[in-house]
Order: C-alpha cells, then sequence, then structure tokens
C-alpha cells in the first residue's frame, strides 16, 4: 500500500517547513484585495502563516508578508489580518 505524499509549505514568520493543514493561507486576490483563505484553494497569490502569534508579529513586522505577496500592505490591513488570524 502505497504512503500518501503530504503537501510541505514554509511558514513566513518563522520560516519553518510544516505541513500544510497546519497553517494558515493568506491571498492576495486579483482584484487586490488581502484575504484568509481556510480552503487553501482560493485563486490568487497566497502565504502560509502558523496560528502562533509571534509567527504573525514577526511577518508583519519584518514586512515579510508584503514580500511574500508582492504587493504593498497597509498598516491597516496588517492590523485587520492579525486580528482575524488571531480570532481563527
Amino acid at each position: 500500500m502505497r504512503r500518501k505524499k503530504i503537501p510541505m509549505r514554509m511558514c513566513i514568520g518563522c520560516k519553518e517547513m510544516k505541513p500544510k493543514k497546519e497553517l494558515t493561507r493568506i491571498v492576495r486576490t486579483t482584484e487586490g484585495n488581502i484575504v484568509i483563505d481556510p480552503t487553501g484553494k482560493k485563486s490568487g497569490r497566497g502565504a502560509y502563516i502558523c496560528k502562533n502569534e509571534q509567527c504573525i508579529k514577526t511577518s508583519i513586522n519584518e514586512n515579510r508578508l508584503s514580500k511574500a505577496l508582492d504587493f504593498q500592505v497597509t498598516k491597516e490591513m496588517a492590523q485587520k489580518l492579525q486580528e482575524e488570524l488571531l480570532n481563527l
């Protein structure tokens, strides 16, 4: 019996490789909105982040989210995302 391959993704906060299901995907849609993608299947440029408060803060403070999404994330957008991620 074959073992199913587990997809791995890198967290933009701690830079660790983890199984895709353990991470939360943030997507820049084609309209230019930044949204949380709980299913992991929305179209657009995506970045993965741990559900850890420290990883969220690091990715915002060190501008890693903007670089990963290839989009300038404003402080207001980052604050809104941080609140949504912490309430998941």
